[in-house]
């Protein structure tokens, strides 16, 4: 798999932007600031609907632009096909795939996959737990495509169940509201307070469908990747202790229950009932893949907290690694993008980690001065300046 074209309408920096891409490695070069990373977030934009820097599409869309368009020419074996998003603030995003519109933009995701390294990875290893589930939602998109139903359900449901929350907790005898929770209560006025419960258990339902769907999908995700992980944490850093992941969960899964969608509903639905007088009281959803996290550890140790940065630094690479791997099982090598990352590595982490990814079909790699590219990787390279984009060789 590999981007063979990509064209920019008023996305980031460019006004404009059209760049023919070659297989193999491409480096994009120039200082911080004029605009590399800006045409590799796109790439990933293409395959994931997100950015790695932001979580919200406005900052995507130039200053004084109502809308961005980003257009991938994407080459798999002998198919190609064109894919266009279209990014619009405040509005519905569109997509349109080899010029014909899509009902949903989600529709066209699995058609371009990309694995990214960038700076901001650390947050995998020494950030909160959002960061490390999105790691293994975007993943389990880009495996297979259908999970962004679900995890769009999953999130629907949650935000209507904390809304029915805060509306019961708003009525509480002597609680006092905000204008917020005034709002959330007259929204369900119509069910009257004897109902919020019965509306309550209904909402209980649709989470643990949704939620053990996704619970599932990521217990089974990490097992994958634990051994995938461990290997290439082992490799670019034989000297530490040994990587190992695992899934927590407030759910509470008997020792060996498997993860059969019926067993995680039940475990799911006997949790919530739990914690039902706590949600009541806090207004908010207390269980539920939404709260759970990937333990990482070296050793006996979290590695947050306890990871030296070189060590946190290729627990994050040793994820991303893994990812790759998986996806190229999956079948076809994904998209290698590298934003910046070579700057950070001591030279053997450097060496280490362009020797693994130089065979990928495709290396999009962006860098400050041209000696922050590794040798093994030389190849294809577009000098960055000020907007300007021009390939030398």
């Amino acid at each position: 798999m590999r981007v063979c074209h990509l064209s920019l309408t008023d996305f980031r920096s460019y006004p404009s932007a059209e760049l023919a891409l070659d297989p193999g490695v491409t480096a994009f070069v120039g200082p911080n600031g004029h605009g590399k990373t800006n045409l590799v977030e796109a790439i990933g934009y293409v395959a994931t609907q997100s950015s790695h820097r932001v979580a919200t599409d406005a900052p995507l869309v130039r200053h004084g632009a109502d809308r961005a368009i980003v257009r991938a020419l994407v080459a798999r074996d002998e198919r190609r096909a064109l894919v266009e998003l279209e990014i619009n603030p405040g509005r519905a995003n569109r997509a349109r795939v080899n010029r014909s519109p899509v009902s949903r933009p989600r529709d066209a995701l699995g058609l371009l996959r990309t694995v990214l390294f960038a700076p901001e990875d650390l947050a995998l290893v020494k950030g909160d737990p959002s960061e490390r589930r999105r790691f293994l939602d975007d993943l389990l998109v880009a495996r297979t495509p259908r999970f962004a139903g679900v995890r769009a359900d999953y999130d629907r449901v949650l935000k209507q169940r904390n809304t029915l929350l805060r509306t019961a907790a708003s009525t509480k005898p002597g609680r006092r509201r905000s204008a917020r929770r005034q709002d959330d209560e007259a929204a369900f006025a119509s069910a009257g307070a004897g109902d919020v419960l019965g509306t309550l258990d209904v909402w209980d339902a649709h989470l643990v469908r949704h939620g053990a769907e996704l619970l599932a999908a990521r217990l089974d995700l990490v097992e994958a990747l634990r051994p995938l992980a461990a290997k290439a944490y082992a490799t670019l850093a034989p000297a530490s202790a040994p990587a190992d992941l695992e899934y927590r969960t407030g759910a509470k899964l008997s020792t060996g229950c498997g993860t059969s969608r019926d067993i995680l509903e039940e475990a799911l639905r006997a949790s919530l009932a739990e914690v039902r007088q706590a949600e009541l009281e806090r207004g908010v959803t207390l269980v539920g893949p939404h709260r759970d996290d990937l333990h990482l550890a070296l050793g006996e140790l979290p590695a947050r907290g306890y990871a030296s940065h070189g060590e946190s630094w290729s627990f994050a690479l040793a994820l991303r690694l893994a990812a790759y791997d998986l996806l190229r099982a999956d079948g076809g090598d994904p998209v290698l993008i590298l934003d910046d990352v070579f700057a950070e590595l001591d030279s053997h982490r450097r060496t280490r980690l362009a020797e693994i990814v130089a065979p990928a079909e495709q290396v999009l790699i962006t860098a400050a001065v041209p000696g922050d590219v590794p040798a093994e990787l030389a190849g294809a390279r577009f000098d960055v300046t000020a907007g300007s984009v021009t390939r030398v060789r």
